[in-house]
């Protein structure tokens, strides 16, 4: 399997930031590992969206918002079930920095997610609640932009639900699985493939392309 690359393709970096990598607050294991294959991977596409987690102070997804609770719990919001995480990618501060300045400069857009204080934002089309959008479909469509190449960070978590949002925006979706890093916490990867197979997204390595 091979795929030639095409005007109407573009590459989506998710979240590949300073608290995803090691000794970050979310730390992704092997997250750094991925950051130059994507870099020479981007220098083949003509177009580069990123996409990056921006959370407020004390966001809503924070354990430590939550008293009593604890990182990785399990908890039911407005908008239905939510794993607690480690406060991370707050505005502003260091950790939330994108960590490659190559991908920084050849990407035309840079979409911040996770910024309104009470739902969280795991995929770069739609927030947690499922009903707020963030507007990169319709950016994608403006611009022509029919298959989407994603990478990035977590697998399991915002790389997966930005892909099903892809697919069910009727975008082709693949997933370069092997420029993608996961959390695997409680079954969750295995979750992740599941969904992505039900949902048509087709995962592939980089030397596929």
């Amino acid at each position: 399997m091979g795929f030639d690359l095409r005007a109407d393709d573009a590459l989506i970096v998710v979240d590949l930031q300073v608290d995803f990598l090691p000794g970050g607050s979310l730390a992704v294991n092997g997250g750094d590992e991925i950051i130059a294959p994507i870099e020479a991977l981007a220098k083949r596409f003509a177009n580069v969206l990123l996409t990056q987690d921006w959370h407020t102070p004390g966001h809503i997804s924070f354990a430590s918002a939550h008293k009593g609770r604890r990182a990785f719990e399990l908890i039911e919001l407005d908008y239905g079930p939510q794993v607690l995480w480690p406060d991370h990618c707050v505005m502003g501060t260091p950790g939330a920095r994108i960590v490659s300045e190559p991908l920084l400069e050849r990407a035309q857009l840079v979409l911040r997610k996770g910024y309104h204080h009470e739902v969280d934002s795991y995929s770069g089309f739609r927030e947690a609640d499922r009903r707020t959008q963030t507007g990169l479909a319709g950016y994608l469509r403006e611009r022509g932009l029919k298959r989407l190449f994603i990478v990035g960070l977590a697998t399991d978590f915002c790389v997966n639900w930005t892909a099903l949002d892809a697919a069910s925006n009727g975008f082709e979706t693949l997933v370069v699985e092997d420029l993608t890093r996961a959390i695997d916490t409680d079954g969750s990867l295995t979750q992740a493939y599941a969904e992505m197979d039900s949902a048509g997204v087709r995962r592939i390595g980089a030397s596929d392309i």
